[in-house]
């Protein structure tokens, strides 16, 4: 997940919120001033509980960040890369590169999330009955609210539904009684799915029984769980197929090229139209500087395409690029990380190939419908 907004960088992790957490933030911050501190502490001002509220929703959010840098400081520990933490309307996620080579790994990097959560619990639990609070004030109310939810998280992030972090709990040993980390992640992913399902079910009780916002919350989380456990029972399925497989015999091997001085109308009337191509390498004198894609060309207005070089608009940094050597998965985590549609292929600072999203859905299909299974 690719963050909306960036923030800064923590340990060289850049930290960013999607625009989805503005959703999340909004409605955590309503339900608190509305309706959770007016109902436990009904003596407060209007402004009061807001002013609670978004407080709390603040640190929320902060601890949802703590919880995530564990995860990542962990995962660099083990020689994982951690491009960055994106906060979104479900918590948060980690960018993490690859998967765990090991399941000690795994369970390492699993079990930390909810260990970290409970130490907040605890910490914020603490400030509160042990500063000498009015129990019946805002500052200690918004402490053992933190305390309670950090402890929730805790809690419903250990049960073992992938790919919450019981669940990669569960896959890790499952992956080391088995030896077989596909068979983990079915398994694991099944679990997550069926968890998912019974939130949902909930989720709808609730709307039914009157509880609106809490129903209709309960039932997304359920939604989004079993889609997430979907989806990466799918997408380590497509990472054994595609292991072993290197970029040379998926890309293009006869990327097209314009000079640097080509017009953005030439160019699109000859590599887009007539070529049938979505992107171009820049090259000059055998020299690659960059590339341009349908979508740099769509920024510039159609009445500059004819006085506009490529040169102007081409991407040139930062310029992502594989060797025809790599294997495609190494390919297609780096084209998912920094949501690219294609890459180039460059072998010894020379453009050999271009490889697209395209490129490899085209050979998954293929091998699908020859029936082949490697």
């Amino acid at each position: 997940m690719t963050s909306s907004l960036k923030l800064g960088r923590i340990a060289g992790i850049e930290i960013g919120i999607h625009y989805t957490w503005i959703l999340a933030f909004i409605l955590i911050a309503w339900s608190l001033a509305e309706g959770f501190f007016p109902e436990a502490y009904p003596d407060w001002s209007r402004g009061t509980y807001w002013l609670i509220g978004i407080a709390a929703s603040l640190l929320l959010f902060i601890s949802v960040l703590l919880h995530e840098l564990a995860h990542s400081f962990v995962a660099k520990a083990r020689g994982m890369g951690v491009n960055s933490i994106t906060l979104f309307i479900f918590g948060g996620v980690s960018n993490i590169e690859g998967e765990p080579e090991k399941p000690a790994a795994e369970f390492a990097m699993a079990i930390v999330g909810p260990l970290s959560s409970l130490v907040i619990a605890g910490i914020f639990w603490g400030l509160a009955s042990w500063t000498g609070l009015n129990t019946e004030g805002p500052a200690y109310a918004m402490l053992a609210y933190l305390a309670l939810i950090n402890a929730f998280l805790a809690g419903f992030n250990i049960l073992p539904g992938f790919p919450l972090d019981g669940g990669r709990v569960l896959r890790s040993i499952i992956w080391g009684a088995t030896g077989n980390l596909t068979r983990a992640t079915n398994i694991a992913g099944i679990v997550g799915q069926v968890f998912g399902w019974i939130l949902i079910a909930f989720g709808v009780y609730q709307l039914l029984a009157g509880n609106f916002l809490g129903g209709l919350w309960i039932a997304f989380i359920g939604w989004f769980l079993s889609s997430a456990a979907d989806n990466s029972r799918r997408e380590i399925s497509m990472r054994e197929q595609l292991k072993g497989i290197k970029v040379k015999d998926v890309m293009d091997p006869n990327p097209e090229t314009v000079a640097p001085g080509t017009s953005i109308t030439e160019m699109i009337r000859n590599v887009f139209f007539q070529k049938q191509k979505r992107a171009a390498g820049i090259v000059d004198n055998g020299r690659l500087l960059g590339i341009i894609t349908i979508s740099d060309v769509k920024e510039i207005n159609q009445n500059e395409w004819d006085n506009t070089n490529v040169d102007r608009i081409m991407t040139k940094s930062p310029l992502y690029t594989v060797r025809p050597d790599h294997d495609l998965n190494y390919a297609m985590n780096l084209i998912a990380q920094h949501d690219l549609n294609q890459v180039l292929v460059v072998n010894d600072g020379q453009l050999i190939g271009l490889l697209s999203r395209a490129d490899i859905i085209r050979y998954l299909q293929l091998h699908k419908e020859l029936g082949i299974k490697k």
